[in-house]
């Protein structure tokens, strides 16, 4: 299967698709010293987040898909090197809305789960 959305996108910043299914992709980010928020090497949640975005576009793999909504919690932190594996599957769809389920791990550890209402639209976005 082949990539048909944000085909621009950053894989740096937004991780990068390994697995592509029709309805389930899987998004593979290596954190970087870049996303870190501290000291400490605590990765800003919105690097995670952006993957899990991502993952959830590649999901319904639509050239126009845009996110209409999303409700995520952070379950564990995410430390600079981490290896975080987005897992995406369309959950329900109804015309040109999809729900998408996203759960993000650090060496099978859950770090993130969210909910992505996404909708197809009939041009592009900014057209």
């Amino acid at each position: 299967m082949e990539l048909n959305t944000h085909l621009n996108i950053d894989t740096s910043l937004c991780g990068k698709v390994v697995k592509l299914e029709k309805g389930y992709t899987e998004v593979l980010l290596h954190t970087t010293q870049q996303m870190s928020a501290d000291s400490k090497g605590l990765v800003h949640g919105g690097f995670i987040f952006g993957a899990a975005d991502y993952a959830a576009m590649s999901a319904v793999n639509d050239p126009y898909v845009v996110l209409g909504a999303s409700s995520s919690k952070f379950v564990a932190p995410v430390k600079v090197g981490d290896a975080v594996l987005c897992k995406a599957s369309v959950v329900s769809e109804k015309l040109k809305k999809s729900v998408v389920d996203v759960q993000a791990f650090v060496e099978g550890r859950l770090v993130f789960e969210g909910e992505f209402i996404t909708f197809v639209l009939e041009q592009h976005v900014l057209a």
